[in-house]
Order: structure tokens, then C-alpha cells, then sequence
């Protein structure tokens, strides 16, 4: 696709991918509207220090308002929807929260794409929505298990879309990222927890290490995106976007010790944990159907993804607490 003057929108363009994927439409040359939750404080997430904010039309509002979300979507042609609650460990505190956002947020994109005839709708899945797998690698097939408030949401939401799509013939793409790592993402996720503490000293509190997980660096996973914005064909589609190779969290965290030229020990923390039957063992893509509709691969492997996310975070240290576990 020629960007150059595409009317694209991005929800949940603050935060950690949205705010990559926004830049990136800017970069193309794509009229580029974000919309950004509210606050009191004006504060637009990521895209407050970027170099491209001046260049970015950025909307303030809320997901869960139907209104706000017509404003933002009135005009555009390409509406990428990333708007979510995404931590797991929140979820287990606040499910209706969840619900309301992703769900409730995705049929207030779905309906106003509908009626206002939009070109296309990439929405947001995760591989979270699989739970633990039951074969490997996960294709597209594989049964979806809500093992946490937050995976029941998004399994919610992919149901919704999938269901505008074969109801009304919105015209959907739903992308489904394994776990998307890089600059900017919070010490809610795995990687910044590690490599924070690891900066901080040598030894690191984590949960529950035997889990492996598919890892996909965030340029690689809004390549994706924009391939499945711009592929035609594909619309009414669900595709994997993962690097279709597995690491546990012990190695992980050995690793990127590794990578920082030092040796971490590991100390089980119990808040880390999920309950038992919550943890999602095991997550490894088949991402066939991403090669072969979209011609889509990752392009930055782990070891390269994670010494950019390293040399990030030396330059970010105000940005996280070490000390903090966050959920």
C-alpha cells in the first residue's frame, strides 16, 4: 500500500506498540489521527516524547465511550485498534474493568465502523487467548482457553470481531501477537523486569520460571500490522504473528544476564505467581498462515531485540523501579 495520505487511526497509540505503530504510519507519510485515553493531567503516554508528535493528530478520550471513539474514527480509512487493559495480574483485581475496555470498547469500535462504512479494521488479539498449549506449535485453530480475567476479555472481544465480520461484513483483520517486546514497554512485562533488576544488582525476583514463551520483537510485530492493513484478501482473517521459536523464564533471565556481562541469581518471589491453574505454560507460534497470506517473518531475532531493549533501558532508568513489583 502507498501510505502517502492514507487516513489511518490509531487507538491506544500511547502506549508500548500503538505509540511504534503510530510513528511508523507517520513515517509512511499516512494522515495520522491517535486517540489517547483521558486524563487529568493531559498526558498523551509515549507519544508525548516523541519526535513525530507534532506530526500526529492526537484525540483525547475513552474507548468506552461511544462518542469519543466516532470522533476519533469519522473520516479514517484504516482504524487500528490496540485501545486495551492488557496486565494479567490487574485482572485478577478488577475483571469488570476488563470487560468494559476490551470487550465493550472493541463493539463501540465495531459498531461505529459499521455504520460509518470504514475501509478496513485491524483489531488486537494476543496469544494469551490460547492459554496453555494443548499442541505446539499454536496455529490459528488451536482452541482458546480463558485462564485469566484479562485472556476471557480478549477471547470476548476476538468473538465480537469475528462476529461483525459474519453478520454485518465489517470488514476485520484480527492480529494476533505473540509476546511483543522492545523499548517503551512497562516493568509489567517479563523482559523490563528482568533486565531492571538485573541493572540494579545481581540477583532478580521472579515468579514462576518453567513457563516458555514465543518472544517477538515490537518492529517486527507492527510490520505485521501494517501488512494486514494493506494485504488484500485477508479481511475476516485471524493470524498469528510470533517468532515460532520458544524460551522458558529461567533461560530467559540467564540470557539477558548474559547480555548485561553478568551473573544473575534468581529468588522466588510468591506475589510473582499466578494461580495454579491461571499460569499459561507454554506459548509457541505456527505462524504459517502470517508467512504465507501476509509474507510476513520477524526480521530482529530475540538476542538483537533484546540488547536494543537493554541499551534502552540504560538510557530510561527514571522510568521504573526496580524495587517494585508492578502489576
Amino acid at each position: 500500500m502507498n501510505w502517502n495520505g492514507k487516513r489511518a487511526l490509531v487507538t491506544g497509540a500511547g502506549g508500548f506498540i500503538g505509540s511504534h505503530l503510530t510513528e511508523r504510519l507517520v513515517e509512511l507519510g499516512a494522515d495520522t489521527r491517535a486517540l489517547v485515553h483521558y486524563n487529568a493531567l493531559g498526558n498523551w503516554g509515549w507519544l508525548n516524547e516523541s519526535p513525530l508528535c507534532h506530526e500526529i493528530n492526537v484525540m483525547v478520550g475513552d474507548i468506552c465511550d461511544r462518542d469519543s471513539v466516532r470522533q476519533a474514527m469519522q473520516g479514517a480509512e484504516i482504524v487500528f485498534h490496540l485501545a486495551a487493559l492488557i496486565a494479567i495480574p490487574y485482572s485478577y483485581h478488577a475483571p469488570i474493568s476488563y470487560v468494559r475496555t476490551n470487550i465493550e470498547g472493541t463493539l463501540n469500535v465495531l459498531q461505529t465502523a459499521r455504520e460509518l462504512e470504514v475501509e478496513r479494521v485491524i483489531h488486537t488479539s494476543t496469544s494469551e487467548v490460547y492459554g496453555t498449549a494443548r499442541y505446539v506449535p499454536i496455529d490459528e485453530k488451536h482452541p482458546l482457553q480463558g485462564q485469566s480475567p484479562y485472556s476471557a476479555s480478549k477471547i470476548g472481544a476476538d468473538k465480537m470481531a469475528e462476529a461483525f465480520y459474519l453478520s454485518f461484513n465489517v470488514p476485520v483483520v484480527t492480529i494476533r501477537p505473540f509476546n511483543t517486546f522492545g523499548p517503551r514497554q512497562s516493568a509489567r512485562a517479563i523482559i523490563p523486569t528482568i533486565i531492571t533488576q538485573g541493572l540494579a544488582r545481581q540477583t532478580v525476583r521472579l515468579g514462576n520460571l518453567h513457563p516458555t514463551r514465543d518472544l517477538n520483537y515490537v518492529s517486527n510485530t507492527v510490520d505485521g500490522f501494517l501488512l494486514a492493513a494493506s494485504t488484500p484478501a485477508v479481511i475476516g482473517q485471524t493470524i498469528n504473528l510470533g517468532s515460532g521459536r520458544e524460551i522458558s523464564i529461567g533461560g530467559l533471565a540467564q540470557l539477558i544476564g548474559e547480555l548485561l556481562s553478568q551473573t544473575i541469581t534468581i529468588e522466588s518471589d510468591e506475589q510473582r505467581l499466578r494461580p495454579d491453574k491461571s499460569e499459561v505454560e507454554r506459548l509457541l507460534a505456527d505462524n504459517t498462515l502470517a508467512r504465507m497470506l501476509l509474507e510476513w517473518e520477524p526480521t530482529i531475532n530475540l538476542k538483537e531485540g533484546l540488547e536494543r531493549t537493554i541499551e534502552w533501558i540504560r538510557q530510561h532508568p527514571e522510568r521504573f523501579r526496580p524495587d517494585v513489583y508492578t502489576i
